[in-house]
């Protein structure tokens, strides 16, 4: 145990002008655009999220989140709605995004692609009260869960982008554990996006009521294409009741022409806990605002994060660690490997409210860089306002050991198995915490790939 004080404080997540205008309009939100009748409440919530979608400003390198990642040379005006048409023979997912990474099968899925979406429910979870649909079919079927659950954990007025997903998500998916239901079998979906120059809006919710648990894996991928730009905002909402457990593995594979922006926050409750995968392989430029909430005494989360860099890749990752009660618990591992003229941002902070005593909080970031023009910018942060805590963080950005290379060439190792070696050894450590050996699998094939 130990006492600390505030060491490093970072003003709030703020957003304010940048280069380019997106096409959007107000006839562009869905009930609008499909005439679709919907409950009084969802109506309000697009409104508002459209009107702050109107009044915020882009965010430029002045805002303080926003220092490492700059959007002017974004095509903004350039993004059109996903047509309701397959966009052409790339719009369905290769068969290996479609395996479970988790168990043998699935209890359930939902594949989203352009102009389609499958759905499977095993009976048992059925007939158990497992809610697990696509965002359109929650809107119609399931109004009571989203008027409880929709913007309370992320609210529309927390950023441009998250204002922009709110108002015009389309594709998504809403997941309900009901009170002490364990599901043993993982659900999995995924997001496929191919068309030209489109834009994707996305809303994930996931609820695990009081007692229940759930292992549950989502994915968000696209093909590699060089003639065009794509574009992606979502929100992700998550709710761990008390006493309940979730294992989600979140993956993100957009092809290399993607803008990607999200605003993902979990809420995890008294002895709830909660087991948070990260895998970033993809995208042009990612910027990802990711918040645990410790909100009940006892609750735990764990953060585990992967990201390899190639190319001009720009991944920026901003994390929060919030323990706002007693005796919780949170630990981040957040390792990153990069390439060619790639750049990588992690910034974390550990926040620690005023009489949330005994709190054990981790975090720690590590990067190798594998070449002379890859950057890699890690800034961690704590903010302690109890007294009665134990808190540690850590950094590190580093090259490849030339010892080590030396010890493998001595061997009869040729160098770049020799290098592929060492990368894969310094990423052991994120992959002993992931208890899913598919994802570990495809983590490691994803190495290899970026070696070559």
């Amino acid at each position: 145990m130990m006492t600390s004080r505030t060491i490093i404080t970072r003003s709030r997540r703020a957003e304010a002008q940048a280069g380019g205008e997106f096409n959007f309009t107000r006839e562009m939100v869905p009930y609008l655009s499909d005439g679709r009748e919907v409950p009084e409440f969802l109506a309000d919530y697009h409104e508002r999220a459209w009107k702050l979608y109107e009044e915020m400003p882009l965010p430029t390198p002045s805002d303080e989140a926003w220092r490492r990642t700059d959007l002017r040379s974004l095509p903004a005006g350039v993004f059109r709605l996903s047509s309701a048409e397959p966009a052409d023979e790339q719009s369905k997912p290769p068969a290996e995004y479609l395996e479970s990474l988790v168990d043998s099968e699935h209890g359930g899925e939902i594949v989203i692609t352009p102009g389609n979406i499958q759905t499977t429910l095993s009976e048992d979870l059925a007939a158990r009260g497992v809610v697990f649909v696509d965002l359109t079919t929650a809107e119609r079927k399931h109004a009571d869960l989203l008027a409880m659950f929709m913007g309370q954990v992320v609210r529309p007025d927390e950023g441009k982008f998250a204002a922009m997903a709110s108002a015009l998500a389309r594709s998504g998916v809403l997941i309900y554990i009901p009170r002490g239901v364990q599901v043993e079998q993982p659900l999995h979906s995924i997001m496929w996006g191919s068309g030209s120059n489109q834009a994707i809006f996305s809303h994930v919710l996931v609820w695990v009521d009081d007692g229940a648990s759930l292992t549950y894996v989502h994915e968000s991928a696209s093909p590699n294409r060089s003639d065009t730009s794509a574009f992606h905002a979502g929100v992700v909402e998550i709710q761990v009741g008390a006493g309940a457990g979730l294992r989600f593995v979140e993956l993100q594979s957009w092809g290399q022409n993607v803008w990607n922006f999200s605003h993902e926050r979990a809420r995890v409750h008294a002895d709830g806990s909660l087991d948070w995968v990260f895998g970033a392989i993809g995208s042009r430029l990612t910027k990802n605002f990711s918040e645990l909430d410790l909100v009940g005494q006892g609750a735990s989360g764990r953060m585990s994060g992967f990201y390899f860099t190639e190319g001009e890749q720009h991944l920026d990752h901003d994390t929060q660690q919030n323990h706002r009660a007693p005796h919780t618990t949170s630990d981040l591992l957040f390792k990153g490997a990069l390439k060619g003229k790639s750049r990588s941002v992690w910034q974390g902070m550990v926040y620690v409210a005023p009489g949330a005593q005994k709190t054990d909080g981790y975090q720690a970031n590590r990067n190798l860089v594998l070449s002379p023009n890859a950057r890699a910018d890690s800034i961690p942060g704590l903010e302690i306002l109890a007294d009665d805590v134990r808190c540690t963080h850590g950094a590190t950005v580093g090259k490849v050991d030339p010892e080590q290379v030396f010890y493998l060439l001595s061997r009869g190792i040729p160098y770049p198995d020799a290098e592929r070696l060492i990368v894969e050894g310094f990423f052991d450590p994120i992959m002993q915490r992931i208890p899913f050996e598919g994802v570990r699998s495809r983590f490691q094939k994803a190495i290899q790939k970026k070696m070559e």
